[in-house]
């Protein structure tokens, strides 16, 4: 959905916002049925056949992490994170774009220092190998610094999108971020 009545920056930011959003979904969806494969594989094989594979366990659980935080940026998009409206719907319009703006600058913060310590999680993790594969967990650590990255990218995008929308609504109209 185009954004006529915002000017060309939130414009911008709501559909590169959107574009990021579906690649990540598409993605995560991927990788949901990597991860259930792998979870019936392994009940198949330890279960049904008898036969000893072990890395579905390991494989399913890097899976499921990537999954899980690459879907944090597809939450923010849509700003379906968890919040309470119940005070912000009540504010006056001026008193949420700040409100808003806050919540925006402390998850930003928040992202970004995820962010800067998951790479060093990750470098670390460069030197250390899994149980049964003997790789490298720089693979499975590094889910952490992409998907805060990714989050801090859909934040701020957002926040352009949703604050022109605040700024451009009438008093009495009910914006949802």
């Amino acid at each position: 959905m185009l954004e006529p009545h915002l000017s060309p920056l939130p414009t911008a930011a709501a559909r590169i916002s959107r574009v990021l959003a579906r690649t990540t979904e598409i993605a995560v969806v991927g990788l949901m049925v990597i991860l259930i494969g792998l979870v019936w594989l392994g009940i198949a094989v330890r279960y049904v056949v008898d036969v000893p594979i072990t890395f579905t366990e390991e494989a399913s659980r890097y899976v499921m992490i990537w999954t899980a935080l690459l879907a944090v940026s597809v939450g923010i998009a849509r700003r379906e994170h968890i919040g309470v409206a119940i005070v912000y719907d009540r504010l006056p319009r001026g008193v949420q774009r700040v409100l808003l703006g806050l919540i925006d600058l402390l998850a930003l913060i928040f992202f970004l220092l995820l962010l800067w310590y998951g790479l060093s999680f990750t470098s670390g993790g460069a030197r250390q190998f899994t149980m049964i594969y003997g790789m490298s967990k720089a693979l499975p650590y590094a889910a952490v610094p992409i998907a805060a990255g990714l989050a801090a990218v859909q934040l701020v995008l957002v926040a352009i999108r949703d604050q022109a929308r605040l700024a451009r609504a009438p008093q009495g109209l009910e914006v949802r971020p």
